[in-house]
């Protein structure tokens, strides 16, 4: 059966990739140019051959933003550095084109991003594109809402972190289970309405 498939920060090793193999898991991550060999590697690889699969999307969200995605798949067996022969699958390159509508003029802007991807397992370019996808989903949801809504990143306590990163996983933990979808303007309601705020525990008791 096929492992699941987890995207991490490209920084990581091949010791990292052969651990994941081991425990019956596979990595899908973005290449980036702290790892220069497989980067320069990969870049060549997608200039120089066709792809050998292609799938793309196009998603209209809401004010005003569409973004058209385009993810190409190239085969990696032989073409990239001995190091990390075996050990990859495959590669991809990700388009991303985004249309932003300025509400005030009525005008739109564009913006174009290329990225690189690697996979330890054969996957489609529709299946790359889910995965990469799937992780954003949890990026939006989760580790952006700690880093810019509940201020992790710019947190200044030193003296066990820990605790109050995890007040801020049952913060948000339990804001999710009462639905909340905008993190954001559920804090600012609860901190202007003590009682808003103690009715969750009120409900979850009665519950």
């Amino acid at each position: 059966a096929r492992g699941a498939v987890h995207r991490r920060c490209a920084a990581c090793p091949e010791k990292t990739f052969a651990s994941a193999a081991r425990t019956g898991n596979a990595l899908l991550v973005r290449v980036k140019a702290n790892q220069p060999s497989l980067h320069d590697a990969v870049l060549s690889l997608c200039a120089e051959q066709a792809p050998t699969d292609q799938h793309a999307t196009v998603d209209r969200c809401r004010h005003g933003r569409e973004e058209h995605r385009r993810v190409e798949l190239f085969a990696a067996a032989g073409r990239l550095p001995p190091a990390w022969q075996g050990v990859i699958a495959c590669a991809a390159r990700i388009t991303r084109l985004a249309w932003c509508k300025d509400t005030r003029t009525g005008l739109w802007r564009s913006r174009r991003e290329t990225a690189y991807y690697v996979s330890q397992i054969e996957l489609t370019a529709e299946e790359f594109g889910h995965a990469v996808r799937a992780h954003w989903g949890i990026e939006n949801r989760a580790h952006h809402v700690r880093d810019r809504i509940l201020g992790e990143d710019a947190s200044r306590i030193r003296c066990h972190p820990g605790i109050f990163a995890r007040i801020r996983s049952f913060a948000l933990n339990i804001l999710r289970a009462h639905g909340v979808a905008n993190v954001s303007e559920a804090i600012y309601t609860n901190t202007l309405s003590i009682d808003r705020l103690l009715a969750y525990g009120l409900l979850k008791a009665q519950n």
